[in-house]
Order: structure tokens, then C-alpha cells, then sequence
């Protein structure tokens, strides 16, 4: 069952879902739409390797926009802190920027139970296209839960992206073991 704006108020009200900065003209009919953070980040190497730390650098979105060029992954980040703690959250892109031909998360657009942090974003896009800095870029959906959660995201041991921050986050592939 999907979240509607009125549910995700009252559940806003209980403390069970934090978004902040929250704009009220944001709530959709059952969705919230999340911005684009001003920074960005590209990988070092053009060959990754999963058992490896990849390191990345940081671009920050000047005011006139910046490119996005095609065959390159960008990672960015939320404007939006955001907290679940009784909802499975879903970053969806939005339809607008589908338009565009911005893909906004290559595999990883469900959260969980727990979740507290902005979004890391996984940018890829079809042909050049300028973003912003604060533009909308998708939208939660939340998802009611049956049951008890066990063990919340930010209280598991082996939770690699439980580091509150405003920048994108790197891949932490390399901390599973295989």
C-alpha cells in the first residue's frame, strides 16, 4: 500500500518520517519530490572494480548549471535529509526528468526501514543535458510495512551508508565479502 499526501502528514506528525528541508507545495497526491543537491561526484578510473575502494572526486554545480555528458556515471546527492522509520521508502525519478533523459538511480531506488540520510543519486543520462543545483530530480513514494522490523538500516552491524552527509557517496562494495 502507497502513502498518500494525507498519510504521510500524519506519519510526519508521529516522527516516523522526517524530510528537511519540507516544503509543503512538494506533497503530491502521494509522493514527495526531492531536489539536487549542489554537489556531484565522478569516479577516479574509468574501469571500477567491485573488491576495490574506487575513489571519487567532487564537482560542485556552478549556478549556471553543468552538463552531463553520456557514458558517464555521476553520483548526487539529496537536498532533502530523510528519515523512515515504519515505511519502506522508493526514489522514483520524475517523469519531467525522464523527459529529459535523466536516469536517476541505476539500480538502488528503495530504501529501508530505518534510513536516515539524503539519497544518493545514480546519474547516467542519454544525450547532453544541463542540470541545476535545487532542481526537482524525483520523488518518494512510501510503501506501508507488515509486521516488525527486526533490525532497522541505521542499527545493522554490516549498514555501509549510515554516515550522515550532503555530498554523494561512493560505492562501498568493497566492505561485503566475496
Amino acid at each position: 500500500m502507497i502513502l498518500t499526501d494525507t498519510r504521510i502528514l500524519e506519519e510526519m506528525d508521529k516522527g516516523n518520517i522526517v524530510i528537511e528541508p519540507f516544503d509543503r507545495k512538494c506533497l503530491g497526491t502521494n509522493s514527495y519530490d526531492v531536489h539536487l543537491g549542489n554537489i556531484l561526484a565522478t569516479y577516479d578510473s574509468r574501469v571500477l572494480d567491485a573488491k576495490k575502494h574506487n575513489k571519487i572526486q567532487y564537482i560542485e554545480i556552478p549556478e549556471e548549471g553543468l552538463v552531463l555528458e553520456p557514458n558517464t556515471l555521476y553520483l548526487g546527492v539529496t537536498l532533502e535529509y530523510t528519515e523512515t522509520k515504519a515505511h519502506v521508502p522508493f526514489l522514483e525519478g520524475k517523469s519531467s526528468t525522464g523527459r529529459l533523459g535523466i536516469d536517476i538511480h541505476a539500480t538502488a531506488g528503495k530504501g529501508d526501514v530505518g534510513f536516515c540520510n539524503t539519497w544518493t543519486l545514480e546519474i547516467s543520462v542519454t544525450q547532453p543535458v544541463r542540470i541545476y543545483a535545487g532542481m526537482p530530480i524525483g520523488q518518494l513514494i512510501y510503501f506501508a510495512v507488515e509486521g516488525d522490523v527486526g533490525t532497522p538500516y541505521h542499527s545493522k552491524d554490516d549498514a555501509k551508508y549510515t554516515t550522515v552527509t550532503d555530498r554523494p557517496v561512493e560505492s562501498m562494495m568493497w566492505k561485503n565479502k566475496f
